[in-house]
């Protein structure tokens, strides 16, 4: 007995399947391309949600909406990774008609229109609560830490810095002894020449006044680090008790189906004092006058708990 065949690449089909039957009808992809085109991309003030008449003609920033739910979807929120699923996921290649936008596109799109999205979840949870998705009795909060692009090389705390300009002056200090000192060495020690150490000696002073102005901007601001890449990123402590430069992700989400009801992103390392904001803000949300709220350890906090009691009526 032979093995199950599959189809011959190379045969051609008098009536060639549908590129649509390659989905299946309770696909999730099928809703968020029904739901995107939908919206009024001009009303959430989506950029280029206008087509100009001059120049190369855009992306259509629905298209670049629907990746962008996918990809939130199916955890993939990597620019790169997402280029790559429009040229071999059949479910994206469906969803954007075989177009293929490149890495920096998806990223402007992310980076260009923050607002715009907030905007989007905010209108997917009023159409939840239309469709009384939500119980509106009882939520759980929790955080959520999400690694930033900043490396951790490129995040910097008051000793970190102090530490590296103590090491810049002590390899200067260095240098110009070897300066002084001149080519005394036997030729098969040759050392750097005068000129060799003149530009290093320079390129440390420049990296010297570097870090003296994110000294200087740290002491204007009052923050315990700096992070260049993604200024609004810390350093904070993952599950995995490995320490990444990340965000905290604030969620709330409803018991009745499980559905994120709002969101916040925070630069705290922990979740102390989050709960009463949140919690006021699930209020808010919902309308509603009571909530029970469930949240870990991590938010006990008197004073927190003191204010959701005094927020409650009585």
């Amino acid at each position: 007995m032979g093995y199950i065949k599959g189809e011959e690449r190379n045969q051609t089909f008098l009536f060639p399947e549908s590129f649509d039957e390659y989905i299946h009808e309770e696909n999730p992809v099928r809703i968020i391309d029904e739901y995107v085109e939908h919206l009024d991309m001009k009303e959430l003030k989506f950029q280029k949600a206008v087509c100009s008449k001059n120049g190369r003609p855009p992306y259509n920033p629905k298209d670049l909406l629907k990746l962008y739910l996918y990809g939130y979807l199916n955890r993939i929120r990597s620019s790169r990774r997402l280029e790559h699923e429009a040229s071999r996921n059949i479910e994206v290649i469906w969803l954007l008609k075989k177009l293929k936008p490149d890495f920096k596109t998806i990223a402007d799109f992310r980076k260009d229109n923050k607002k715009a999205l907030k905007a989007v979840f905010r209108q997917f949870v009023r159409l939840c609560d239309e469709w009384d998705l939500f119980g509106k009795e009882m939520v759980a909060i929790d955080g959520t830490k999400i690694r930033a692009c900043n490396s951790k090389r490129n995040n910097y705390s008051v000793k970190k810095l102090e530490r590296h300009i103590q090491y810049i002056d002590e390899k200067i200090d260095t240098y110009l002894k070897d300066l002084e000192a001149g080519d005394q060495a036997e030729a098969t020690d040759r050392k750097p020449s005068a000129d060799e150490i003149q530009k290093r000696i320079q390129e440390l002073r420049n990296r010297k006044l570097k870090y003296e102005e994110y000294q200087e901007q740290l002491h204007k601001t009052g923050e315990n680090e700096i992070s260049t890449t993604d200024p609004d990123a810390r350093l904070m402590c993952n599950s995995n008790n490995n320490v990444d430069v990340s965000y905290n992700i604030q969620t709330t989400v409803d018991a009745k189906n499980k559905l994120i009801a709002d969101f916040k992103v925070t630069t705290n390392p922990n979740d102390l004092g989050e709960l009463d904001n949140m919690a006021l803000r699930a209020k808010t949300v919902f309308g509603a006058e009571t909530l029970e709220v469930l949240a870990d350890k991590g938010y006990y906090k008197a004073e927190d708990l003191k204010k959701c009691v005094e927020q409650s009526p009585h």
